[in-house]
């Protein structure tokens, strides 16, 4: 059977019940007992779950956040046998450059929200962009994946088919999270028309050679000791994606407080409850808690290439998120352009600072124009 190559308007519009019973459900929370004063130590704690979802249930106004996004043009493609969302905002100036934007777990489309207005009408239309910002296969109104298969590669392959379907040659590719897994291998894969890439990280790691560990920079070995502390303490979500998805979905799916205390324990402190929840929903109305922890799974489980990329590479790296280590990157990239450090920002910088990002933005493709 060919492939629908159609481009579907699409509209956000949760049917008032599942809302109802979300608000039940959330209600008849049964919640765990914890060690006292145990704050952080076995996980998240109760009471802010508990904060969260009471929040949730009697504070925060869906339709006000599906309204945002309703704002922009969105529309569902399919390809390679999966449904593909997205939103595609065109700049009122039309030479400007084109961009997909990658969110990853546990975010999604509504991380960049914030960006889309002063990267689609700045005041230089020469520095302007139209943007596209999917929701990654499985997750959201993409909705489930249905087959095997679906890692950073196969997504790269979609959404180079995506920008060739919607008219662009020429484009970029942006990443954060697992969209910085995924922006690089879009450059891998349409060399020819993309123009550069993007992201807040680059994740490479120690090869295991003594002397690369040897040309470490004082500032690497820090970034390390912050990596190996977030491996002993925080890793275990991606362990759990990549071996036991299934397992875990039987807490995701079905309870709102199990979706909210498994996503939340990434986000921090730093973002406002509403985007918590506003990212909360995008997978609990769309039932993809579990699809997108296959991810993971898939990704484990993939060929990785072992050439490095060799398309121009820009990385804006925020205070309190991943550290980022040029020893290691220049290994798997050859043609890091772009390298810069900000004293704030977190992991949701597009979110948290979408001046700075959408700035940082400008100043890299303005050389890739």
């Amino acid at each position: 059977m060919s492939e629908n190559t159609q481009i579907r308007p699409f509209r956000i519009d949760v049917p008032q019940a599942d809302l109802d019973d979300l608000k039940d459900r959330l209600g008849r929370t049964r919640w765990p007992d914890e060690i006292p004063g145990a704050g952080w130590e076995y996980g998240v704690p109760v009471a802010y779950v508990k904060r969260l979802a009471e929040y949730w249930r009697d504070g925060y106004d869906w339709r006000a956040h599906e309204a945002e996004i309703n704002k922009y043009p969105q529309f569902i493609t399919e390809i390679d046998g999966q449904d593909i969302h997205f939103l595609h905002v065109r700049s009122p100036y039309e030479d400007a450059l084109p961009l997909i934007l990658t969110h990853g777990w546990p975010g999604s489309i509504a991380e960049y929200l914030k960006v889309v207005e002063p990267l689609t009408n700045p005041e230089d239309p020469a520095r302007a962009f139209h943007l596209v910002i999917p929701s990654l296969p499985g997750f959201g109104f993409s909705g489930p994946t249905r087959e095997r298969g679906w890692n950073r590669f196969r997504t790269a392959r979609a959404w180079a088919e995506l920008m060739r379907r919607l008219g662009y040659d020429r484009y970029g590719a942006v990443g954060n999270d697992g969209g910085s897994f995924v922006s690089p291998e879009v450059g891998r894969v349409d060399p020819e028309h993309v123009v550069g890439v993007h992201v807040t990280q680059i994740y490479s790691f120690p090869s295991g050679d003594p002397a690369e560990m040897a040309n470490l920079t004082d500032e690497e070995r820090k970034g390390l000791e912050v990596l190996q502390w977030f491996y002993e303490n925080k890793m275990s979500f991606n362990m759990v994606h990549s071996q036991q998805p299934q397992t875990l979905s039987y807490g995701i799916f079905d309870s709102p407080a199990g979706l909210l205390g498994w996503n939340a324990q990434l986000f921090g402190e730093d973002v406002d409850d509403d985007f918590i929840l506003t990212n909360m929903m995008l997978y609990w109305v769309t039932g993809t808690a579990t699809s997108a922890t296959r991810f993971y799974y898939e990704d484990a489980r993939a060929e990785h290439p072992k050439e490095p990329t060799t398309v121009p590479l820009g990385l804006a790296m925020f205070e309190g998120d991943f550290v980022s280590m040029r020893t290691f990157a220049e290994r798997d990239h050859k043609n890091i352009v772009h390298w810069r450090s900000y004293d704030a920002g977190g992991h949701y910088a597009a979110h948290l600072r979408p001046d700075v990002l959408a700035a940082d933005l400008r100043d890299f493709y303005a050389a890739l124009r």
